[in-house]
């Protein structure tokens, strides 16, 4: 989480729905998160999307962790730096 926040000062990371999915469709998104409590609609338009533009996501956190992270209310955000995207990788 420590990262998000990091990434987010460096500005290579996109939040907010609109936002996010702009990135993947641009090819600009390296790896995208999705909050575990999102729902089931926003879950699969992002799965969806990152599978087809072939951008790797993960289902981690919750709202609430990704929001304190960030600070303001998310549910998906997107790293656009390979750098933070094999960093957070690592991490997992």
């Amino acid at each position: 989480l420590n990262l998000l926040g990091l990434a987010q000062r460096a500005r290579k990371l996109e939040s907010g729905s609109p936002t996010v999915l702009a990135s993947v469709r641009n090819n600009s998104a390296k790896l995208v998160i999705i909050a575990e409590d999102a729902s089931p609609n926003t879950k699969k338009q992002f799965l969806d999307k990152c599978d087809y533009y072939k951008v790797p996501s993960y289902i981690l956190f919750t709202k609430e962790e990704l929001s304190q992270a960030l600070g303001k209310e998310r549910t998906v955000c997107a790293f656009t730096d390979n750098g933070f995207a094999q960093s957070f990788k690592k991490l997992l």
